[in-house]
């Protein structure tokens, strides 16, 4: 598995780069967004999901880490391919994802070029409880990509859960349960982490809604 791609951008065409690491060129395909903000000769990080299917294997890359969770997210989604989930990231950020979901407002992504209406509302169905919006005039998202220790990797996994608009408090709690029930969490990765704590966070958002329509 390659998570994530360290070097030196050695070409660019029109949303794909090739990255040298170690002599060795990783064609990524990325965001519209993404590959113009690149220059040839520029040094990045990129996070990846490697996507392989009979005739392809394919890597896309992302900005942070929590761009790459939510397009693993994406394409949990019936219907949602990676080069769709990609769309959908190139013409929305993030919190705006998770506020059309939070919305229950499947119009943004039926604007996206390739997400026809029924699957704009399956997105909006299947991520429900899974993503929150940001309140209003919360801090951007930390896009920290390496993590350290348990105290370091639970510090960056509630900054990402709060980011996504959960409650710095509840981030908290689903953050520690996360870390503290694997011994090897801070080399997990915090995409893995991320996708673990908003399988904890969905249902438990679900529960208390059904408690508080009783």
């Amino acid at each position: 598995m390659i998570a994530s791609l360290r070097g030196p951008v050695i070409a660019l065409t029109s949303g794909r780069a090739v990255i040298d690491v170690a002599g060795v060129g990783y064609l990524v395909t990325l965001t519209e967004r993404h590959a113009r903000a690149l220059r040839i000769g520029d040094t990045v990080l990129v996070h990846t999901a490697l996507v392989v299917r009979e005739d392809d294997m394919s890597l896309f890359g992302f900005a942070d880490e929590t761009e790459l969770a939510i397009f693993d997210l994406l394409r949990t989604v019936s219907g949602v391919g990676p080069k769709s989930a990609l769309g959908v990231l190139g013409a929305m950020t993030p919190e705006s994802i998770a506020r059309a979901i939070a919305d229950d407002d499947d119009a943004p992504f039926r604007a996206v070029s390739g997400i026809g209406p029924k699957t704009a509302k399956l997105i909006v169905v299947s991520l429900a409880g899974k993503l929150v919006a940001p309140a209003a005039g919360a801090a951007p998202r930390d896009e920290q990509s390496v993590v350290g220790g348990a105290a370091d990797t639970i510090t960056a996994l509630v900054a990402a859960l709060s980011g996504l608009g959960w409650p710095e408090r509840v981030a908290l709690e689903a953050a520690t349960t996360v870390v503290e029930g694997d011994p090897d969490a801070a080399s997990a990765g915090l995409p893995v982490l991320l996708r673990r704590a908003l399988s904890i966070l969905g249902p438990a958002r679900r529960a208390d809604e059904a408690g508080d329509r009783a």
